[in-house]
């Protein structure tokens, strides 16, 4: 590999490290996994496999060499829709409505077995509640622990894992659709007027509210209260025959987990892996919250005791 021009690209909150490899007039990314290897290289590659296979712009694997520990894909560029947006020229619901229709390709994935590159058969595992409620604990593991008193962080955890296992149990809609998982507009690349998907190795087969709630509820690009209406009618308009009071019940009950979870991840980075450049992004993931949680009676209990012990959080 010394005999290429490699250089090291920003990367993200995993384990894992990017570089653009050039030689001649080609690029490719390198991807280097030390921890985690199995889902950041086999299944990522897995994951996008089947993407491709639904015509789905994907990063093609070009090289791996799983033993050292790095898989080589095809290189989309640095034109994320997270970049595009942030200029304040752009029409930003065009771009959204582009990525509503990508999302509705991506929701009508069946087909979710796969041979990796290993030759194995790869299955999509479901999204259950297990999965959801331990990711929503990751605020206590990490965000309550970090701020409370140990008597007081056993009191709120006692609390907290009740309301969640409620919430989750208030779901209506059938675990039956592919779900990207961390579908936001920072993993939407644009090529040749194309968008294409990365960072799709956490992928499941889950609620059909979850990636528009990703979507929307995005921590990283500030949209107003207008505008995510607006994408979320949009979105319903695309759909046929659909319980709107049910998905709109799931949608904001997942939007409360996820963002309680992307609390406990950037307090974790912060804390473990001394990335501390997520905590920036904490203010906004609660103002985010606190949108959902007033919009619906069913966060009640979750209001009073995040009131209780995080009043200052609560507006």
């Amino acid at each position: 590999m010394k005999t290429y021009n490699l250089k090291e690209i920003k990367g993200d909150a995993s384990f894992r490290k990017f570089f653009r490899k050039k030689k001649n007039n080609f690029s490719s990314i390198i991807i280097f996994a030390e921890k985690e290897k199995e889902k950041n290289l086999l299944q990522y590659d897995a994951i996008n496999k089947i993407l491709i296979k639904n015509r789905i712009l994907a990063p093609k694997l070009f090289n791996e060499k799983y033993s050292e520990g790095f898989i080589e894909v095809e290189d989309f560029g640095n034109n994320t829709i997270y970049k595009i947006l942030k200029n304040k020229n752009i029409n930003r619901l065009k771009y959204f409505k582009k990525i509503i229709k990508l999302l509705n390709q991506i929701q009508l994935i069946k087909d979710v077995n796969i041979k990796n590159f290993k030759n194995k058969n790869y299955k999509v595992p479901t999204y259950n509640k297990k999965i959801l409620f331990d990711e929503a604990n990751l605020f206590c593991n990490w965000y309550i622990k970090s701020k409370l008193l140990k008597k007081n962080e056993i009191k709120f955890r006692k609390q907290f894992e009740k309301i969640i296992k409620k919430l989750i149990s208030n779901l209506r809609l059938k675990n039956n659709t592919f779900v990207h998982r961390d579908f936001h507009v920072s993993n939407l690349m644009l090529k040749k007027n194309k968008i294409g998907v990365i960072d799709s190795q956490d992928a499941l087969i889950g609620n059909k509210a979850y990636d528009l709630a990703s979507l929307i509820d995005d921590v990283r690009l500030k949209t107003s209260n207008l505008f995510k209406v607006k994408i979320f009618k949009y979105y319903i308009k695309t759909q046929v025959k659909m319980d709107i009071k049910k998905f709109q019940n799931d949608f904001q009950i997942l939007s409360v987990l996820r963002n309680l979870k992307i609390i406990g991840i950037f307090t974790r980075l912060s804390i473990r892996d001394k990335k501390n450049n997520y905590l920036k992004l904490i203010p906004y993931t609660w103002v985010l919250l606190n949108k959902r949680i007033k919009e619906n009676k069913i966060f009640d209990d979750l209001k009073i005791l995040l009131n209780k012990h995080l009043a200052e959080q609560i507006k």
